[in-house]
């Protein structure tokens, strides 16, 4: 069942695309909130979005309009909402996932 919060918002369509594990394009990007080769922070309409791996770089950087495509090998990803930086977010959320 979708969330409330998301169901009333008149964004733009945002996609997620990953193939192989090892390419992955994001449409609906506000901001590269953080990058390094381990982890990227987006800032996307719907919130932001942590992407983790191994040997990441950006292929593509588009945020005129909103596209960002990732290559490298890909082990996890998840949202989060507005309200912390994008460190803590993508902090707390990856050390609750391997406790």
């Amino acid at each position: 069942m979708p969330d409330e919060r998301l169901r009333n918002k008149n964004y733009p369509q945002h996609e997620v695309i990953l193939r192989n594990r090892q390419n992955l394009e994001v449409t609906g990007v506000l901001n590269v909130e953080s990058f390094d080769a381990q982890e990227f922070v987006l800032k996307t309409q719907y919130g932001f979005l942590a992407i983790r791996g191994e040997n990441l770089h950006i292929k593509t950087l588009n945020l005129e309009n909103g596209i960002v495509a990732i290559e490298g090998l890909i082990l996890d990803m998840g949202y989060f909402d507005e309200g912390m930086t994008a460190g803590e977010k993508a902090k707390g959320f990856f050390s609750k996932l391997f406790r």
